[in-house]
């Protein structure tokens, strides 16, 4: 080695020497300023109040204020980019969910972001599953009994949703039950239930903690949940897997990620202080007056999660011929 390239050795190495002690400083710094939350839902929205709750009560942990952005649009693309330009320092945190960071990669061709390589995750929010609903008054008791009834009568189901995620989860249905399925998709679950309810619809698909209202008037009735356990607040409305469906679970859930480049030390003291304010007597109390479980996933229980429901949705568009676009 030359004299010049042993300098340029020793200097590399002082370099990386100096700035490990600064990142460590860094973290055990951070927060020294306010952090942002971005939504890419309207205020109002279900995850939007669960942001800002949580949010406030880390602000209280942390010291610092936290504040929540509303950026829709896009499918959650506009929030997106925002997070993207911003530093990874762990100052702008994202809130993603089932749509941008697991569905919108199987469906959509040239997203400008990578669901995986961009982001990296840090706690789960909350989580439940998708239902099945039919009309209150329906004849059909059971889900088996009514894709009995249209397999007998060669009936072409229609089913509402109003998202892609939902568009598949009715898809996955069409294919192990044994029916056709025509798609009807809505802009929320609000008219969807209503038009459900009204008999316009054979079916829908909805975000369990969506269907209270109606379901307590008798409107609607939920026939199946998606995930692997029933609901504590829907306790009787069977599984999927209950139903015979054994390979049927999918959720619905709302987590926070920060860029991929955040510094370890600081992505875990979000995921702890997250995770306190989930165990909070604040956070226990907003979760028993709110629809939804809460998520205990922590940084790489969180990606293996989101691995898992993006697995599963490529297999069911795979299955279904369903291309990109």
């Amino acid at each position: 080695m030359s004299k010049r390239q042993t300098v340029k050795s020793l200097l590399a190495l002082a370099s990386t020497a100096m700035a490990a002690p600064l990142v460590r400083a860094q973290a055990s710094s951070f927060p020294n300023k306010p952090i942002r939350i971005i939504v890419p839902f309207n205020a109002g929205s279900g995850s939007d109040s669960a942001s800002r709750a949580y949010g406030e009560i880390m602000s209280r942990m942390l010291g610092q204020p936290v504040m929540v952005e509303n950026r829709p649009g896009g499918s959650g693309v506009v929030a997106i980019q925002a997070v993207k330009a911003a530093p990874a320092d762990g100052y702008t945190i994202f809130l993603g969910s089932t749509s941008p960071m697991c569905v919108m990669p199987v469906l959509t061709k040239n997203l400008p972001y990578d669901a995986f390589k961009d982001f990296r995750p840090v706690h789960g929010l909350s989580v439940g599953g998708a239902a099945f609903i039919i009309k209150g008054d329906s004849p059909h008791k059971t889900l088996p009994e009514f894709l009995a009834a249209a397999r007998r009568d060669k009936k072409v189901i229609n089913v509402g949703n109003y998202s892609d995620g939902y568009m598949l989860v009715a898809t996955w249905l069409g294919s192990v039950g044994g029916v056709q399925v025509n798609h009807v998709t809505y802009k929320g679950g609000v008219q969807l239930q209503t038009d459900l309810a009204a008999g316009q619809l054979d079916l829908g698909v909805n975000d369990i903690s969506g269907i209270a209202a109606l379901a307590k008037e008798g409107r609607i009735r939920g026939v199946a949940i998606t995930s692997g356990e029933r609901d504590p607040k829907f306790p009787d409305v069977p599984t999927m897997k209950e139903l015979g469906f054994s390979d049927f679970e999918t959720y619905v859930f709302a987590s926070f990620f920060v860029r991929a480049e955040t510094p370890d030390d600081v992505t875990i003291k979000l995921a702890n202080t997250v995770r306190a304010a989930l165990l909070s007597p604040e956070g226990k109390a907003f979760q028993a007056a709110n629809a939804g479980n809460p998520m205990m996933l922590h940084t790489k229980e969180l990606g293996d999660f989101q691995r898992r429901e993006y697995e599963r949705f490529k297999k069911v568009a795979d299955a279904a011929g369903i291309q990109p676009q």
